[in-house]
C-alpha cells in the first residue's frame, strides 16, 4: 500500500467524451493567446487543472484536514 502513496510520477490513460476534449483544445488556444505564446498540448492541461480544482475544493481540504486528526490522534493514543 505505501507503493501507492510514492511522490513518484504515475501515468494514467484515460477518455476524454468528445465535447471534454474540444473545450480542452479551445481553452489551450484561448490560453496560448492570452499568454502571448503558442497553444500549449491540450494534454498537458489536465494535471495542472485537476490539482488546481483540488487545492481550491473546500470540501476535500476538510476532509483531508479531518483525516489527518484521525490519523494523528490514532498515532499518538498507541505511542502513549
Amino acid at each position: 500500500m505505501a507503493a501507492l502513496l510514492s511522490v513518484s510520477a504515475r501515468s494514467a490513460g484515460l477518455t476524454l467524451p468528445a465535447a471534454v476534449h474540444r473545450d480542452l483544445v479551445a481553452y489551450a488556444q484561448v490560453l496560448g493567446k492570452t499568454t502571448g505564446q503558442t497553444a500549449p498540448e491540450p494534454s498537458k492541461l489536465i494535471v495542472p487543472m485537476i490539482e488546481r480544482f483540488m487545492a481550491t475544493d473546500r470540501a476535500f481540504a476538510k476532509a483531508r484536514r479531518d483525516r489527518a486528526a484521525q490519523v494523528a490522534g490514532g498515532s499518538a493514543e498507541k505511542s502513549g
